[in-house]
């Protein structure tokens, strides 16, 4: 959830909302309801279908938009999507529309080639260290000179507006680990024909000067703060103008991360601006030009323009939300001409072609996604109201239609993307959405006041703390943990999600979507696998050690790195998920070799998220506390600990994993020379990870021939000496490190392998290094 933040993919969790249904509020405003009065669930769900049933040509030309882009970036669906456009208008008997898909591909690849062609304007740059003036939005920042953006890291604790920035210029990384943050993908994604793509990331940043916004956008935020408490001014920020900086550094009291809090809630989405906003925002202001002389006709036009200012001036272009006023303009557009409401997946398909011309890279954005899987989820909202019980309130049936169908449509992207799925997501999000149907309007007013905005705050405070309190409870509810989706599971989904919507259109009986939906599940549980992984994975941590050793019975992982002087959790954002990546559910053995934060400190948040059989560590160290916080977290959990020594040993699938030190004697009263060192053999092949070992005692473990060394103390000069490498004479050797100022791994390292023969593997360089056990 994810990057990382998500303005976009990184961040939302679920249930994005719609923009399609102001007009259908309308006569509920007529008739005395104020827009604080509808849930936005409601709202959300008031996505109707339009009698007629033919295919709206915007559909073709989305569906052509969307293959062409495909086709640029090489996706193996795009003649898959081509070839759906041209039948979906050969079957609507209007074959000559077809065309519209071919003109849509040619306008989508045409898209794409034209922004990948855009010169970077940084290049010359890249690797210096520089200094750089621009406007900070919380997210980017934006140069005037030379015209592009740049990421900042770490991001400085600073409100939006003008910053100078030092620092050196690196380019963006791609994804180091399975299921992984790709931080180039992301940035290329937030360019598009008119916006330059972020194209470089300043590392080190040290803030120099700043200064307020001054925009209408900083009116606005002085506004939604003033006199409100920290975190519900951060709150604030994040609902009303998406900024999720402030949010992302907020706990709850016992250290509780409020961000975390709510993706587990299944809420996250209530921090990305979208339909919901939208809905609510437009209702408040039609309510007000309703009580005006205005015509119908002008209050629409009045209505449509201002969103325009609100997503331009205000907000800013994101995926989802500009998928929200593109359709809720249209909607007003099309009711001021007497047009009325537009055929709900034509309005979709023209949202999706106006954001991807000018943006074809958020075809590959998470909230692009979630955002249009959600909306179009919701077109049959009213079908399934009809099919709950009718003695309850229609609100109700709506809010729970609209909640579950957002839910399950976004499914697939949740769980390949965060690797869990919430399960209090129905409860959470029909109490917050109630909040949220008050909370939003009020903080619109307070932020259009200003300064003066801490009068409207006094009734925004409370209501911002019930929203708090609420995300406090349902996010410490377990949640469902998963893994990437293959092809298979995206087809079992499919299959399910069509038995479902036969079933809204009443071609289907229920009990068929039960068996379908039960044969699915039972098969997606089966072994399928005819080659169960047998594989030990160097996990590119950074300055740190995680391996995971895989075979068919035995899954150990070893150290799980850790982030020295920095509060980023490097278990729980990159060893867990991509854990759940590779399918792994559980652990039986985890190794802390030693008392280093850069190997251990990862443990316990591994230990939290996912069940382990057995915690083994060398010396037992009274006095330190990561090694005293984990066997607290082992203990808290349940998982035995056991004090590991030269000679044990553990066999399973034809490999046999030995402990090769600490000795049963106390050896050093140094961290790095009581570290736990393994060596696995299979069949002849043999492996050694020596944790952090000094070269005298790697000299001592009297290895013998190694098909692969794992160096130990990330290439450092002391270690790796040339009398293990005269004994181990390893083929290849992987180095596990990332950017440090230690010097690792060090020349002198590098020049004994190269002399050794050996070839070199840095996670550094080639990110996560997966190597097969035969």
């Amino acid at each position: 959830m994810p990057g990382n933040d998500m303005s976009g993919s990184q961040m939302t969790s679920s249930l994005p909302a719609s923009g399609a249904q102001t007009g259908r509020v309308l006569g509920r405003l007529g008739s005395g309801r104020t827009p604080e009065s509808i849930p936005p669930a409601v709202l959300e769900a008031a996505v109707l279908e339009r009698p007629g049933g033919r295919v709206a040509w915007t559909v073709l030309l989305a569906l052509g938009v969307i293959g062409g882009i495909q086709l640029g970036l090489g996706a193996q669906w795009s003649a898959l999507v081509l070839v759906a456009g041209v039948a979906l208008a050969v079957w609507d008997a209007r074959p000559l529309l077809g065309v519209l898909t071919l003109v849509g591909t040619m306008a989508g690849y045409a898209s794409l080639r034209t922004q990948q062609a855009q010169p970077d304007r940084l290049a010359p740059w890249t690797g210096a260290l520089v200094t750089m003036r621009g406007d900070w939005d919380g997210q980017l920042l934006t140069l005037s000179d030379p015209r592009a953006r740049v990421a900042l890291s770490p991001k400085p604790e600073a409100r939006p507006g003008s910053l100078v920035v030092s620092g050196r210029l690196v380019g963006p990384e791609g994804r180091r680990t399975p299921g992984g943050f790709d931080q180039a993908a992301w940035l290329r994604a937030q360019g598009g024909l008119f916006t330059p793509a972020p194209t470089g990331v300043l590392v080190g940043t040290q803030l120099r000067q700043q200064a307020p916004e001054e925009s209408l956008r900083g009116w606005f935020r002085r506004g939604l703060v003033a006199g409100l408490p920290p975190r519900e001014a951060a709150l604030m920020q994040a609902i009303e103008l998406g900024d999720r900086s402030e949010i992302s550094r907020q706990e709850f009291h016992d250290g509780f991360g409020i961000r975390d809090a709510f993706a587990r809630a299944g809420l996250a989405h209530l921090m990305a601006l979208s339909g919901q906003n939208v809905a609510l925002i437009t209702g408040l202001l039609l309510w007000l030009l309703a009580r005006s002389r205005l015509s119908l006709t002008v209050r629409y036009g009045l209505g449509a323009g201002l969103l325009l200012v609100y997503l331009f001036v205000l907000v800013g272009v994101s995926p989802s939300i500009t998928r929200a006023v593109i359709m809720g303009f249209t909607v007003l557009v099309a009711l001021a001409l007497g047009r009325g409401r537009p055929d709900p997946l034509g309005l979709i398909a023209l949202a999706a072609t106006a954001c991807l011309l000018p943006f074809p890279l958020w075809l590959t954005d998470v909230g692009f996604q979630l955002s249009f899987l959600a909306v179009l989820a919701l077109t049959q909202s009213a079908r399934l109201a009809e099919r709950l019980p009718e003695r309850w309130p229609r609100t109700l049936r709506l809010a729970l239609a609209a909640t579950v169908l957002a839910e399950l449509g976004t499914l697939p992207v949740i769980a390949s993307t965060f690797g869990e799925l919430p399960l209090v997501g129905l409860p959470a999000n029909l109490l917050a959405g109630g909040v949220m149907a008050v909370l939003v309007p009020l903080g619109f007013v307070a932020g259009l006041l200003g300064p003066l905005g801490g009068v409207v705050n006094l009734a925004v405070g409370p209501l911002a703390a019930l929203l708090l309190a609420i995300v406090e409870v349902f996010g410490r509810a377990p949640v469902l943990p998963w893994g990437q989706i293959g092809p298979a599971g995206m087809a079992a989904y499919a299959l399910c999600a069509l038995a479902g919507l036969l079933w809204l259109c009443g071609q289907v009986r229920a009990p068929v979507v039960l068996g379908t939906v039960l044969a699915c599940t039972l098969l997606s549980l089966l072994p399928f696998k005819l080659h169960p992984a047998r594989e030990v994975v160097f996990l590119d941590v950074g300055q740190g050690d995680a391996t995971l050793i895989r075979l068919p019975q035995l899954t150990m992982l070893v150290d799980a790195g850790g982030s020295v002087r920095s509060n980023y959790d490097v278990g729980e954002r990159t060893v867990v998920p991509a854990l759940r990546a590779m399918g792994v559910r559980k652990l039986d053995v985890a190794v802390a070799t030693h008392a280093d934060t850069d190997h251990i400190e990862g443990l316990s948040s591994v230990l939290r998220h996912l069940p382990v059989g057995e915690l083994w560590i060398g010396q037992r160290k009274t006095d330190d506390p990561l090694l005293g916080e984990l066997l607290g977290v082992a203990a808290q959990r349940g998982v035995p600990v056991r004090e590991v020594r030269r000679g044990d040993r553990v066999q399973a699938d034809g490999a046999t994993l030995t402990v090769l030190w600490p000795p049963g004697h106390v050896w050093s009263t140094e961290d790095n020379e009581n570290s736990v060192a393994l060596d696995l053999e299979s069949g002849g092949w043999r492996m050694a990870l020596l944790g952090d070992l000094p070269s005298d005692t790697e000299a001592a473990l009297g290895l013998g021939q190694l098909k692969v060394l794992k160096a130990a103390h990330h290439g450092s000069r002391h270690s790796t000496g040339a009398g293990l490498l005269q004994q181990t004479a390893p083929a290849d050797t992987v180095i596990s490190v990332g950017r440090n100022t230690y010097g690792h791994p060090h020349p002198d390292v590098l020049e004994r392998l190269q002399q050794a023969g050996s070839r070199v593997w840095r996670t550094d360089q080639a990110g996560t290094v997966r190597w097969p056990v035969p």
